[in-house]
């Protein structure tokens, strides 16, 4: 295999890899709003919300991780992938503190390595992507 072939296929995994957690994050928003309400309250410190809000939010990143996947505007949703995973790792700052009663906590970090990777190569990132 050659080596464009190697990094095309790595491409396609790590961008499926983020869009399954994507994906599940999102679907969160519709079959447990409550849930989502209380991440935004005590990651964002942002509350009140309805579940209508985040059924709203959760069309808007189906949409968005629909497209992420498909390899559509890659620097749009690339890039908006990465912003909202990284925001997501950095307002979990207090679980990093208290780091070994919050392990699960830190995949997010190799998964934000791989946005990043992503980002920056996406111009290579061929296999399986519309744009």
């Amino acid at each position: 295999m050659s080596q464009q072939a190697r990094l095309t296929w790595s491409l396609l995994l790590l961008r499926l890899g983020v869009f399954i957690v994507m994906l599940m994050w999102t679907l969160d928003k519709f079959v447990q709003p409550e849930h989502s309400a209380r991440v935004f309250e005590g990651f964002y410190g942002l509350g009140g919300f309805s579940a209508e809000i985040f059924y709203a939010i959760g069309v808007v990143e189906l949409a968005l991780v629909l497209a992420f996947v498909a390899g559509l505007r890659k620097r749009i949703t690339y890039g908006l992938v990465l912003l909202l995973h990284g925001v997501s790792t950095l307002s979990s700052y207090n679980q990093y503190l208290d780091a070994f009663n919050n392990l699960l906590f830190f995949a997010a970090w190799p998964m934000l390595a791989a946005c990043i990777a992503l980002y920056l190569l996406r111009d290579l990132d061929t296999r399986c992507s519309f744009s």
